[in-house]
């Protein structure tokens, strides 16, 4: 017996003596975190590179913008580059073209994506799948290849030179990525468990109360991510206005910004300060929404 333990003691003391020390575990996580947060950080720098050159030659006279070696800091700020660019031309108005464009494009994009994605994920009807297939390989289509047919009909209905032939395709999902869009939804919506459409169905709920009460309150951070993704699109958007509106009161701030580059070429310092003026509302856009816009995309596609 006294042996039998003395061996098995001498088995179980060196295997104690391998085991790692409570905190090296913690210090290896740490250590590691430490290194992917470096790697994160060399991976910004580039990207960010531009914008920063952006905001410093918004801030600067003509005279120190392109000096060699470079400046990275303003000596003096000057402030009134974006004052003199914002009044050079009315940027207010251009402003105020696009904040109407986006309120009807963004609201047609999710209303009609949203129930088509309902459609597509929620309900069963014949020929579901193979619609949803035809669907998907329009995305394969160029938009050249409807460019000149899409301008001729609005020609031909007299809608040029109006905001109908930008906001009304959005109603029918035609319009900042529809088709995506409708994917993008599909997606998250098969994530949320079929479970809760039965037991509403059962308590005499129709299929549009469920989409109302109980599908899109559970797929907020999806949403929230079409509408980030169709006011970036709408924002950024030069050739559809370049290609409708000719009248320059209707213009975009994609195309009074165009406009703007086109007679001041010269003046660097407003052309940077209105170019930053123009970026300002998408980062401020993204940086209050990025929660939703991270759940969003890593929830969707969870489940085909």
């Amino acid at each position: 017996m006294r042996a039998t333990r003395q061996r098995g003691r001498g088995r179980v003391a060196p295997t104690a003596g391998l085991r790692p020390p409570p905190g090296a575990s913690r210090r290896r996580r740490r250590i590691g975190r430490a290194l992917l947060y470096v790697v994160l950080v060399l991976g910004a720098v580039p990207t960010m590179l531009p914008f920063v050159w952006l905001i410093r030659s918004a801030l600067m006279n003509d005279n120190q913008i392109f000096i060699a070696p470079p400046e990275w800091i303003p000596r003096p700020f000057e402030w009134s580059n974006f004052t003199g660019a914002l009044t050079a031309q009315p940027f207010g108005r251009y402003l105020l073209n696009t904040m109407i464009i986006e309120v009807l494009v963004v609201t047609g994009t999710v209303a009609t994506c949203s129930i088509a994605a309902f459609s597509f994920a929620r309900l069963r009807w014949r020929g579901r799948n193979v619609v949803f297939a035809i669907l998907l390989s329009s995305v394969m289509l160029p938009y050249a290849v409807t460019l000149i047919p899409t301008f001729v009909m609005w020609r031909s209905l007299g809608a040029l030179d109006t905001f109908v032939p930008l906001t009304v395709p959005a109603f029918f999902g035609g319009a900042g990525g529809g088709v995506f869009n409708i994917f993008l939804l599909r997606q998250f919506f098969l994530t949320i468990p079929f479970e809760l459409d039965e037991a509403a169905y059962i308590d005499g709920a129709s299929p549009l109360r469920v989409f109302w009460s109980i599908i899109l309150p559970l797929s907020r951070p999806a949403l929230v991510v079409v509408t980030i993704f169709t006011f970036i699109g709408v924002w950024n958007d030069f050739l559809g206005p370049l290609l409708y509106l000719n009248d320059e009161s209707k213009y975009t701030l994609a195309l009074g910004l165009a406009s703007f580059q086109s007679v001041y070429t010269a003046q660097w310092g407003y052309l940077m300060a209105a170019s930053a003026a123009v970026i300002a509302p998408i980062i401020v856009l993204f940086f209050f929404l990025q929660r939703y816009f991270i759940e969003g995309v890593t929830l969707t596609g969870i489940k085909s």
